[in-house]
């Protein structure tokens, strides 16, 4: 049995992904980090419980969370120049966890933990 990925016309459909929202306990902390990588900030600041960011079309949030952040995952960012994002973080004092490589699944990529915890990677398609 052949199995589609397409909903019938009539149902309705995933489009596209409108945010991300991560917590973070020090927005003071974490805002400046966002910035020095270049995300353009669209509300809130250092200051307020929620900051969103320009991410493309769709937005990175920040909201306080005083919780712990375990590790949950990954998010994938794609940009027009890794090896460009990678000395803009470099310029701003940050640790990515490495230098920018290029994967056997077709991408250039390094990845970059923000302050509290959440793993952000930087990617771009190979050719």
């Amino acid at each position: 049995m052949t199995q589609t990925n397409t909903p019938p016309r009539d149902e309705p459909r995933i489009e596209s992904l409108s945010a991300i929202t991560l917590a973070t306990q020090d927005m003071a902390r974490a805002v400046p980090f966002y910035e020095a990588l270049g995300f353009p900030k669209k509300y809130g600041g250092p200051q307020e419980a929620f900051t969103s960011f320009a991410l493309g079309a769709s937005f990175l949030n920040l909201i306080v969370d005083t919780r712990p952040v375990n590790w949950w995952g990954r998010v994938i960012i794609y940009v027009s120049d890794v090896d460009g994002i990678y000395r803009k973080a470099l310029a701003a004092g940050l640790a990515p966890e490495f230098e920018p490589a290029d994967a056997p699944w077709g991408e250039r990529y390094f990845h970059i933990t923000d302050p509290d915890g959440h793993e952000l990677s930087f990617a771009k398609p190979l050719g």
